[in-house]
């Protein structure tokens, strides 16, 4: 112990002799600063991580009816996604395709759209105004290979997340059934029967009318032809050059339009779509031949009486096929600023979540995911209960290769179009219009040309 003491003393003696040769006093000790043993080590200084960008994508449609639902649809991703806004920006119906296009062509195209099925949506993706999904994560194993091709090329390359499928079906007010005797029908010829029953007791027994032709084309007439022809396989066999477009199936479908004639409502060649619904609103007319997307409407206008929907039977010894029409998908603007934001919207469009939101916010309008969501609404599912019962299902008869035409020939929609209103107005028989409706598609479809 005394060495180590004296150790220590004879350091500070030479430590003492070092500062003095420096010039400093010999009185005065070096200082040392020690932290004190209670003091915490200080913190680094925290540093905010960047915001997000604020980016607003707009989604544009031809659903003018939806607003209400989109903002709730939207506002859930908005929660998920905080950084990102989705403004829903419809165009009335009409005028959507034309207005979309002179957008997309001046470069003021919203990010997101809704894209039509089959040729309409190519045409925009050919272009090149709908960008490849080919990438997106998710979208073959949420999707079945039907459900995605009506937007994908022959190769398979998506362009647009499939979103809706739409029903059609017959609208009816069951208080004027009941006061009438009648039951719902299940041959066309019961239908036409109960039809005479109601015009006879000074009741309108169909609300619809032509002066939105459209109406009376795709869903009147395109719910007959299913059970005509058989369903996907007979529409198939048109397609191929199997069967003739005159065909005695095709007549028929024709047949069934002259048929109701006499049971629309007085005057029906100036009555819209709009006057038709007001019709069966208001009690007026006892039926009307609709799709699933009026469920809203109905249960919003139509309060006075108790109604249902049934699909429209078929002519006796046919199998019933139901038309299920995979109707909207939506897709990217190729030239958007903000891609990577709208393609984190399409993912979203491929979850659970999404397909439950639309479901159940819009009735009538049927998710195309492979796990379907309990629809809350008894109306809609009922018409999903059409699928089930009937043989078969198949899309809108036109819409699969034959709505493009080349310039200065008639494509098929318009034909057909054409062809119903002249058997309702009488200018054509259900033949004539039939032989028609087959002379436009041989002009340019090569398998038209040369059915059998």
């Amino acid at each position: 112990m005394q060495k180590k003491l004296f150790g220590l003393l004879s350091v500070l003696i030479l430590v003492s002799m070092m500062l003095t040769a420096c010039g400093a006093p010999a009185t005065e000790a070096p200082v040392v600063e020690v932290p004190a043993a209670t003091e915490a080590p200080a913190e680094p200084v925290a540093t905010e991580a960047p915001a997000a960008e604020e980016i607003t994508l707009t989604l544009g449609s031809w659903r003018v009816d939806d607003v209400a639902a989109w903002e709730v649809i939207t506002a859930a991703f908005h929660e998920e996604y905080p950084n990102i806004t989705v403004k829903f920006d419809p165009t009335n119906p009409p005028d959507y395709n034309a207005t979309l296009r002179t957008q997309l062509e001046t470069g003021t195209g919203p990010d997101l759209y809704f894209v039509r099925s089959f040729a309409t949506g190519r045409e925009l993706f050919d272009a090149g105004y709908v960008a490849s999904l080919k990438d997106l994560p998710g979208i073959s194993d949420t999707f079945t290979e039907a459900s995605r091709s009506p937007w994908a090329t022959e190769a398979g390359e998506p362009y647009a997340v499939p979103i809706i499928a739409v029903s059609h079906g017959v609208y009816y007010n069951k208080d004027i059934f009941a006061a009438n005797g009648i039951e719902v029908p299940t041959t066309w010829e019961e239908l036409m029967a109960a039809s005479q029953t109601l015009l006879d007791a000074g009741v309108t027994p169909f609300a619809n009318g032509t002066k939105d032709a459209w109406d009376i084309n795709e869903v009147v007439m395109m719910q007959f032809i299913p059970s005509n022809i058989g369903g996907y396989e007979g529409r198939l066999a048109y397609l191929n050059g199997e069967r003739c477009f005159n065909s005695e199936e095709m007549v028929a479908s024709f047949q069934q339009i002259d048929d109701m004639q006499p049971f629309l409502p007085t005057g029906f060649e100036a009555t819209s779509y709009y006057d038709s619904a007001q019709l069966f609103s208001q009690g007026l007319a006892a039926m009307m031949l609709d799709g699933s997307w009026s469920i809203g409407g109905f249960e919003k206008d139509a309060t006075d009486f108790e109604w249902g929907v049934f699909y429209p039977p078929a002519l006796d010894g046919k199998d019933q096929y139901v038309t299920f029409h995979i109707d909207a998908a939506i897709g990217a603007n190729a030239g958007s600023p903000n891609l990577e934001a709208a393609m984190t919207f399409l993912e979203f469009l491929e979850s659970s979540a999404f397909a439950e939101l639309l479901g159940n916010n819009l009735p009538g309008f049927f998710p195309l995911t492979k796990d379907v969501p309990i629809l809350s609404d008894p109306i809609a599912a009922d018409f999903m209960a059409f699928n089930s019962a009937a043989k078969g299902v198949d899309i809108r008869f036109v819409w699969e290769k034959l709505l493009a035409a080349p310039s200065g020939s008639v494509d098929a929609y318009t034909s057909l179009n054409n062809n119903v209103i002249a058997v309702l107005k009488d200018e054509k028989t259900p033949q004539e219009a039939a032989d028609a409706f087959n002379a436009d598609l041989a002009a340019w479809y090569e398998p038209a040309a040369a059915c059998k």
